[in-house]
């Protein structure tokens, strides 16, 4: 039983509960968002925007600058990915659906919906209140904020004056759209910083118990020596191998061509390195094992404060993970989405808005159709997913 599918599942009934009650006050938009109208946080903008307008100035148009150099970059990665998800045997796809109690990528931890739901309210609402400040900053009016629902998933929204902004220079639009994703960028930053910060004193409670097997590469060393997907590594020619950046530091010592013995948890193997950009290497996907406390705090902290601990550390990974991801797809140029109003306005300095507007609609449909391309095998695996829970 997956507890953390069960917790979405009952979100997700009390979410369509609460829509039913107020259904008068949600509007829907193009089929599938569905926006809760409010006044809040509006006075928070106003004061905020006041507070440093200079830096929050520097700020905005720095932002502009990361925009499109991230609309460029994740443009560039999801036809390249793409390309490989088609041609390449076992390439992974770009894109996975961020869901609570999903395996998002081999090596990552599965995500559970208390850190699912967190992580989504924290990010939406830095994301629209940053184009709020930004949009007060340059006296553009804010007529409401709320929340929303893309189906299941909870999202929040800020709706400026169109008219007042279409009325200043495109630097300006331009600054606003690029503000949410911006700050998403920022945050996620700041978040694995004080991961680091933290780490020596968290890596400290904790024991690895070897660096787990996730994928081989078919025909890779480690294939051809009989070696499965699901062992653990334990030692490296009589090395202890506990963490990843332990065995990739034993390998950086070795030789494409050298003979080792790896010992896993479920037998002893001879494994000659392939090369791999002159490089020795194993030919496969690893994550970290089971981890565990250290006997040392456990008597110091007891298990109940670990606990704490852990989690709070889970909490700061996937707010990193999914902050840099979201400001990251939000730069695509592609339909509603910030990336895509960013492009019509950034065009309109080389043509006209209609020309423009035919180069995005253009645009959206080719990356619309990547994502369904990288998007489909998840499809495929919940669908199975679902047969099978169902005995289908």
């Amino acid at each position: 039983m997956n507890l953390d599918l069960i917790l979405f599942l009952v979100f997700v009934i009390l979410i369509f509960l609460f829509y039913l009650r107020h259904k008068k006050r949600f509007e829907i938009q193009s089929g599938v968002f569905a926006l809760y109208r409010t006044k809040w946080g509006l006075s928070w903008m106003d004061l905020v925007a006041k507070k440093h307008p200079r830096f929050l100035k520097l700020l905005t148009f720095l932002g502009v600058l990361v925009g499109f150099v991230g609309m460029i970059a994740m443009t560039a990665i999801l036809v390249k990915a793409t390309l490989e998800l088609l041609f390449v045997p076992e390439a992974p796809p770009a894109l996975a659906p961020v869901l609570p109690g999903i395996k998002i990528a081999p090596g990552l931890p599965t995500l559970s919906f208390l850190h699912w739901i967190i992580s989504l309210i924290i990010i939406a609402i830095i994301h629209e209140f940053s184009h709020g400040v930004v949009a007060r900053l340059f006296n553009i009016k804010i007529k409401s904020s709320g929340f929303a629902f893309l189906g299941p998933i909870p999202a929040a929204f800020v709706e400026p004056d169109e008219k007042q902004m279409e009325k200043k220079s495109r630097k300006v639009q331009l600054g606003v759209l690029a503000a949410g994703s911006f700050s998403n960028i920022l945050l996620g930053l700041m978040v694995i910083g004080i991961a680091i910060t933290l780490s020596p004193f968290t890596n400290g409670l904790l024991e690895s118990n070897g660096v787990f097997i996730v994928n081989l590469e078919e025909g890779g060393p480690l294939n051809l020596s009989g070696v499965s997907v699901g062992e653990n590594i334990l030692k490296i020619n009589e090395l202890d191998v506990g963490t990843v950046s332990e065995l990739s530091g034993i390998l950086t010592d070795a030789n494409p061509g050298d003979e080792i013995v790896l010992e896993t948890d479920k037998g002893v193997y001879n494994v000659l390195l392939g090369e791999n950009e002159e490089k020795a290497y194993l030919g496969v996907s690893l994550s970290a094992a089971e981890i565990s406390y250290t006997e040392q705090a456990l008597d110091k902290y007891g298990r109940g404060l670990l606990d704490l601990i852990s989690w709070f550390t889970q909490l700061l990974f996937w707010l990193w993970i999914i902050n840099i991801g979201v400001g990251l797809f939000n730069l695509l140029p592609l339909g509603p989405i910030d990336g895509g109003r960013m492009l019509v306005v950034g065009l309109t300095y080389f043509m006209s808005k209609e020309n423009a507007t035919k180069v995005w609609k253009a645009v959206s449909f080719f990356l619309l159709f990547l994502l369904i391309i990288n998007l489909l095998p998840w499809f495929i695996r919940l669908f199975n997913y679902l047969m099978t829970l169902f005995g289908i």
